[in-house]
């Protein structure tokens, strides 16, 4: 795909459901009595992986565009699946439904694409070893394949070195089953909707501080639930709207759930006109958010906020260029285990259009107001960076070549066409 300098992004956007709550509203209404009902679920790839997993272990799951009927079978009612469980490129699915088959009555192997068997799962095996589960590293480099044979676990505390959703809901999900009270300290809160929709189905869940409790489970029950839009994917129109002069871009059903919301903080204080219309409070929170062309500062980012904004991080480094002064990006290192190294990417790619950008060891320094040109833009697979440098592109002279470009089918299948239609 090629990008070159538009004069303005005009108009409303609904961008797809929010992925880590759909992924959650097919596991849990798998293992729920009754029939989940999910409006606005995310169509990408990702998703639909999990929805093949609990197929395989036979769920019957019916799709008709982003409604999804979950038809559970109980939290024992899983069954041996026929094959490998293949989670493509999703980490989420990986780590989340590892927790799940921990405690099942069968054997299972669990494997996903080239770069999914390059990413850690030490930091789920780990804990979930302590609480008595059968798991184990197929090629015994920490990472997928896994080979996982269920049995009986118990609740642990377990004091997790990195702020991590999946980790702590790989732990949360294993306590569900497990004998006794387990509990997850994180040292800053991570997104929090495994301990939202587990409450809403039924599960004993609650939070002190950055601890996360949970109770074992007998049953857990369906809901109906409609999944706010991504605010990993509004992030890219944010951004665009923000630093594109004449922009004016309105973002509808927005989640903005606080342990997700950190890339609003930063718009903000990097002196970026952000409105949030229509807001609504309950389970998860949303807003329609509107967004104007703006002109932007430097700022520092990290400690407890980087959580609640690692995806955005390549968008937000990409903005920081457009801004007058320097952006300091710290305590991010979690970006060089993503789909790909996200420091290591946004550093060479942002050099390459003729940024002023250092990498650091957890992190990277931004100088600002540097004018960007036009360059080949290896995505590595990696949706957000795709996402990332077409924006970017938007703002640069000349013209910008991203390379895989439909890896962004990951996350957001109609994101160009939604690009194409704000420029019109």
């Amino acid at each position: 795909m090629k990008f070159q300098t538009c004069s303005g992004l005009r108009g409303e956007v609904t961008v797809p459901g929010d992925k880590s709550i759909s992924h959650r509203s097919i596991m849990f209404g798998s293992l729920a009595k009754g029939t989940t009902e999910i409006t606005h679920f995310l169509e990408g790839a990702d998703c639909l992986s999990t929805i093949s997993c609990f197929q395989k272990m036979g769920v019957s799951i019916e799709r008709s565009g982003s409604h999804v009927l979950v038809h559970g079978q109980g939290m024992r009612g899983l069954k041996k699946p026929d094959s490998v469980l293949d989670c493509g490129n999703s980490g989420t699915t990986t780590r989340l439904i590892s927790g799940i088959l921990a405690a099942q009555d069968f054997s299972v192997t669990l494997t996903g694409d080239a770069s999914i068997q390059k990413r850690p799962m030490k930091r789920i095996m780990t804990p979930l070893l302590q609480m008595g589960a059968n798991i184990r590293s197929i090629h015994d480099n920490g990472c997928a394949p896994l080979a996982i044979t269920g049995s009986r676990l118990h609740g642990i505390h377990y004091q997790s070195p990195v702020a991590s959703a999946q980790v702590k809901s790989a732990i949360l999900l294993a306590g569900l089953y497990a004998e006794g009270e387990t509990r997850v300290t994180e040292p800053y809160v991570s997104r929090n909707h495994t301990e939202l929709m587990l409450r809403s189905f039924g599960a004993d869940v609650r939070t002190e501080d950055t601890t996360a409790i949970i109770q074992p489970a007998k049953e857990l029950y369906a809901q109906e639930i409609e999944v706010p839009g991504d605010i990993s994917s509004a992030a890219f129109f944010l951004a665009a709207g923000l630093m594109i002069p004449g922009s004016e871009i309105l973002l509808k059903h927005v989640g903005i759930n606080p342990t997700r919301a950190g890339m609003l903080e930063v718009c903000r204080e990097m002196g970026g006109d952000v409105t949030l219309l229509d807001e609504t409070s309950s389970g998860e929170p949303t807003a329609d958010i509107l967004v104007r062309s703006s002109s932007l500062h430097g700022v520092t980012i990290g400690g407890s906020i980087i959580p609640t904004l690692i995806d955005e991080l390549p968008m937000i480094a990409a903005m920081a260029c457009f801004a007058e002064g320097d952006t300091v990006i710290r305590d991010a290192a979690e970006l060089k285990v993503k789909e790909s190294n996200r420091i290591d990417v946004m550093v060479r790619n942002l050099t390459a259009m003729g940024a002023d950008v250092e990498e650091t060891e957890d992190g990277m320094i931004i100088h600002g107001g540097k004018p960007l040109h036009g360059a080949v833009i290896d995505s590595r697979l990696d949706h957000r960076i795709a996402m990332t440098f077409a924006v970017t592109g938007c703002m640069a002279d000349g013209v910008t070549e991203v390379l895989d470009a439909e890896c962004v089918n990951i996350s957001y299948p109609e994101f160009y066409r939604d690009l194409a239609r704000l420029m019109k």
